[in-house]
């Protein structure tokens, strides 16, 4: 939660009126627990939604979520399959050979995002990849990106809120 792409995207969309809520997996900074694997992890993803969609001042109606690299990978299946999440957004999401199959048929709306010259899956992987995908669903490929966004941040934060802001204002 600490790091310089979910902080760029947390004051972008704190900018653009949009709650954004940042939350550590078990075992990370001051989390109690240990690392499960990306499996428990997903359990962190649910409770999140379930204190977020607790507070009064949440519209539940309107409900994103947003993950970075293994916190995208962790957030994926729980977006897809709990039906608060309304619309979601993926940074540097590791291409794996299961390729996330219940992304495939989901028509929620959809944004990821990777830098050109990432190292974790190539423009050949992404495009494959996002070829194979239900629309709604859109993508950005960033010249001159890689995984960690360095120098980009503001411009990777500005893409997704913007993407979050379109999505609630159209429902």
């Amino acid at each position: 939660m600490d790091n310089n792409v979910i902080r760029a995207l947390a004051q972008a969309l704190v900018n653009r009126s949009i709650i954004a809520f940042r939350f550590n997996f078990r075992g990370v900074g001051r989390s109690e627990g240990g690392f499960g694997g990306g499996v428990e992890e997903q359990t962190d993803v649910a409770a999140a939604l379930d204190w977020l969609s607790s507070q009064s001042k949440v519209d539940t109606t309107k409900i994103g979520v947003a993950g970075y690299s293994f916190g995208a990978a962790v957030a994926l299946p729980i977006s897809v399959r709990d039906e608060r999440v309304k619309t979601m957004a993926f940074v540097s999401l590791p291409l794996a050979d299961s390729e996330f199959p219940q992304l495939k048929s989901s028509t929620k709306p959809k944004f990821f995002i990777w830098g050109d010259s990432d190292f974790i899956a190539s423009p050949q992987q992404i495009e494959l990849f996002y070829r194979e995908l239900s629309e709604p669903k859109e993508l950005e490929l960033v010249s001159g990106a890689d995984h960690f966004w360095w120098g980009l941040e503001r411009e990777l934060a500005e893409k997704i809120s913007a993407f979050f802001q379109r999505q609630f204002q159209a429902e």
